[in-house]
């Protein structure tokens, strides 16, 4: 190979490479436009819900319920809703989605079932909101009809039934009023919240599972080379170190679970309950909800300066929560 024959593919070479480089930039730059334009549409969005619903943005909102009198209408019930929803979704879905984690993560060996499982966690994540509404509708709100009077479990078993809102059958643990429980949920804030569990679950599961993923093997090796036991090691040495990404993936699926409307319509959440809710079994509504309403209506006051204050509100929230997870993160986090 002489001399000549080099040179021409040294000078192919450096063609494509200045074809690389010039294709990555332009790359580059379509990627930066596209980040400004989205940034651009969301400060166009932010500054018009600013400007039409920030006027509106008073102390009614907070203590007034609905009212026909735009002046007066107020999102107090949704407010308090929204805020039970959530802390009730949180209770649920934390010891659920943490304990799949630990799970999936520690315990389960490697074979066919448990790829099938974590092959489906990462479908559900996918999975459009509405269906898990229609889900939760069947299986907590209905419970697939099993306590309505003409069921065979009823006829079976001679269950008493009644017709009210809350369910077909009403019993209570202990006589404590908390403690109560009704069969099936119906459109209660307990079915709500099981609907958004379900919604944020595979989530939880797979942030959870990066947590605890994240820690090095040596500090599972140092745990049990001191002769303890595999549980142990777990919750005094992994769970602590992975505990805020867990809480970070927490947070930031519960600021999801806040912005949700179809599951909660889906689930027959109600969109004007003039009242606060007395127990997890009450009628609820929640922003969302509240802000859907409010746009559907046609007077103006309701349709945008109403509307554009209850999504303030629920912005603040959301802004809030992701607030938290971001300061959970920074102050807990240990670098290797």
């Amino acid at each position: 190979m002489n001399s000549d024959q080099i040179t021409e593919r040294e000078f192919v070479y450096r063609e494509k490479i200045e074809l690389r480089k010039k294709l990555g930039q332009i790359f580059y730059l379509t990627l930066v436009l596209a980040i400004l334009f989205g940034l651009f549409m969301l400060a166009v969005l932010l500054i018009d819900v600013g400007i039409e619903g920030g006027p509106w943005l008073k102390s009614q909102i907070f203590t007034n319920y609905h009212s026909r009198f735009p002046e007066e209408a107020g999102m107090k019930s949704a407010i308090v809703g929204s805020l039970i929803v959530t802390l009730l979704t949180g209770l649920f879905s934390f010891p659920i989605g943490v304990g799949a984690a630990i799970y999936l993560e520690e315990y389960a060996p490697k074979n066919k079932l448990t790829d099938f499982i974590n092959l489906n966690v990462n479908n559900l994540s996918g999975v459009p909101s509405i269906v898990f509404g229609m889900l939760g509708l069947m299986v907590f709100g209905r419970m697939f009809g099993l306590f309505s009077p003409n069921s065979w479990l009823v006829s079976t078993f001679n269950i008493p039934v009644n017709d009210g809102s809350s369910g077909g059958l009403i019993f209570n643990l202990f006589t404590i009023p908390w403690l109560e429980i009704h069969l099936p949920f119906g459109r209660s804030m307990v079915a709500g919240a099981l609907t958004m569990t379900l919604l944020i679950l595979p989530v939880v599961i797979i942030s959870s599972r990066e947590a605890i993923r994240a820690i090095p093997s040596s500090i599972r090796e140092a745990g049990y080379a001191l002769g303890t036991t595999k549980w142990h090691v777990i919750s005094t040495l992994i769970l602590p170190i992975s505990m805020p990404g867990i809480l970070t993936g927490m947070i930031l699926s519960l600021s999801r679970a806040i912005g949700e409307t179809a599951p909660l319509i889906i689930m027959g959440a109600f969109t004007y309950v003039p009242f606060l809710p007395e127990s997890i079994w009450d009628k609820f509504t929640v922003i969302p909800i509240q802000i859907y309403n409010w746009i559907t209506l046609p007077q103006a006051d309701y349709r945008i300066h109403l509307a554009g204050a209850g999504i303030i509100v629920m912005l603040v929230l959301l802004f809030l929560l992701n607030g938290i997870a971001v300061f959970l993160r920074n102050k807990f986090e240990v670098k290797w």
